[in-house]
């Protein structure tokens, strides 16, 4: 039995949160591929940047930088503000991670102006 898209998403999460990070990169690139070849771009995007964020946790920078990297401007084409400020904000963590500290301000930067736009206050507090 195939899961799809979506279930693997919510396994990729369930896995996060009991801090099995390798396994959760697995499964959201697994989520990531399903919803790219069922069109689904933005939700691609989002698994991708989930992927970012366990590939942080799991102690791999750069990969996790290469995960989230183009994803912002696919949001961006869509008019969705708060998914291309987390976007950003995972580029931010991972260059700064990377210590490429000039880059990771600047995304910082524009993440919270995008927050801010978004009416996301608590989220750019975050950032």
């Amino acid at each position: 039995m195939t899961l799809d898209p979506a279930q693997l998403a919510e396994q990729g999460k369930r896995a996060f949160q009991e801090k099995k990070f390798k396994e959760a990169v697995g499964l959201f690139k697994q989520a990531a591929d399903g919803f790219a070849s069922g069109r689904n771009g933005l939700m691609a995007a989002e698994m991708q940047n989930n992927m970012s964020v366990a590939l942080l946790h799991a102690g791999n920078p750069q990969e996790a930088l290469n995960a989230a990297l183009g994803t912002d401007v696919l949001f961006a084409g869509a008019h969705d503000l708060k998914r291309q400020a987390m976007a950003l904000g995972n580029q931010a963590a991972a260059l700064d991670a990377l210590k490429q500290y000039d880059e990771a301000i600047e995304k910082y930067e524009r993440s919270a102006a995008l927050f801010d736009q978004a009416g996301e206050g608590d989220l750019r507090a975050m950032v």
